[in-house]
């Protein structure tokens, strides 16, 4: 007898069989206990899918725009598919939805694809925590908004800002507010060796006793016209408040505690809004740090010396510019006085960053 036998089959006949006479009839398939279909690995393609932005997330729901410019635009709100996994979803990014995408009360669709990424931005808990926090996917400019007082500016912040911009590949743009309360003019001179755009602004003074807007609003439209724009700042600076004012919309705006002197959080979710004039602009809520564990040391001094900015007339050493230098080369120069004092503290905060991050 062979090594193989199940008894005898119908006619009496013993049913023994060489390992060579196995077919395709000799397997046997038990049912699936389940009732339910295997698992595959195969994942669906989503032909059907229709692409649209993500303007908000909020406790794992997501408003999508789809056909945005256009007579059918409207705003859906979606959940992750499966197939996702463990990537991110945020403001800005360009997905593919399947589902009910007809924007009907009570309708859900699915986010199965995400696009590819121009520019992302993040920041982490603290200078030693290497876990980003994803904040804005696909912005072209960082408004870092400061108030020229109450609560007080501070410039180490905003260097941790352009860091971060510099990082992700937006370009910062500095925006002083509050400037009925104090001069912003000391505020910008330490931020003066630098390419960085600086505009200011009033408290609220953004629309004209006849109606029309201040000089200060039409600066800030044509800035982000044609942008995608997403606002930074500590808690109380005004960010909302500008929002509204460029936007039309009621998005919550704070106080500063007068007893701590620090702004009070009221917004709590990054929302995107169109510009009337063309573009978006992405308001994210006020923080009092920014942390900078996810980005590499290296970059940080290059960053700041692309953007350097030297006295008329000057020569560099050997005609080699600043952000083509070495990192030991870029310290050297600057404190033999290339950029002046103010780039000296510039540099010194930048060197305080890189210490921070051992």
């Amino acid at each position: 007898m062979s090594w193989w036998s199940d008894g005898d089959d119908a006619d009496g006949a013993d049913d023994e069989r060489e390992y060579g006479e196995y077919d395709e009839s000799s397997v046997r398939v038990r049912p699936n206990p389940k009732g339910n279909r295997p698992r595959t690995k195969q994942r669906p393609a989503y032909s059907e899918a229709v692409e649209g932005v993500v303007w908000t997330v909020d406790r794992g729901r997501y408003g999508v725009l789809l056909d945005a410019g256009t007579p059918d635009e409207r705003e859906i709100t979606t959940a992750r598919a499966r197939e996702l996994g463990k990537k991110s979803v945020v403001t800005g990014d360009r997905v593919d939805v399947v589902g009910d995408t007809s924007g009907a009360e009570g309708s859900l669709a699915r986010i199965v694809r995400v696009q590819d990424r121009t520019t992302l931005l993040r920041r982490s808990a603290d200078d030693s925590d290497a876990v980003e926090r994803v904040i804005v996917a696909n912005a072209d400019q960082m408004l870092i908004v400061v108030a020229a007082a109450d609560p007080e500016p501070r410039p180490r912040l905003v260097d941790r800002y352009m860091v971060a911009a510099f990082d992700a590949g937006v370009e910062p743009i500095l925006v002083i507010t509050k400037t009925d309360l104090a001069d912003p003019a000391p505020f910008a001179e330490h931020f003066s060796c630098l390419d960085l755009r600086i505009l200011t602004s009033t408290s609220d003074a953004f629309t004209l006793s006849d109606g029309e807007e201040s000089a200060s609003l039409v600066a800030l439209r044509e800035v982000l016209d044609g942008h995608v724009t997403v606002t930074v700042g500590h808690s109380g600076v005004g960010k909302s408040t500008l929002v509204n004012a460029l936007t039309g919309s009621q998005r919550a705006v704070g106080v500063v505690n007068t007893v701590t002197g620090r702004g009070r959080h009221t917004s709590s979710s990054t929302v995107s809004f169109k510009v009337p004039s063309g573009g978006w602009i992405i308001d994210t809520p006020g923080v009092r740090s920014f942390g900078l564990g996810h980005v590499n040391p290296e970059n940080i001094l290059q960053s700041f010396a692309s953007h350097a900015v030297f006295p008329d007339g000057y020569t560099p050493p050997d005609g080699i510019p600043l952000d083509q230098a070495h990192d030991w080369e870029i310290v050297d120069r600057v404190e033999a006085g290339e950029l002046g004092d103010v780039g000296r503290e510039r540099l010194e905060s930048l060197q305080a960053l890189l210490v921070s991050k051992g």
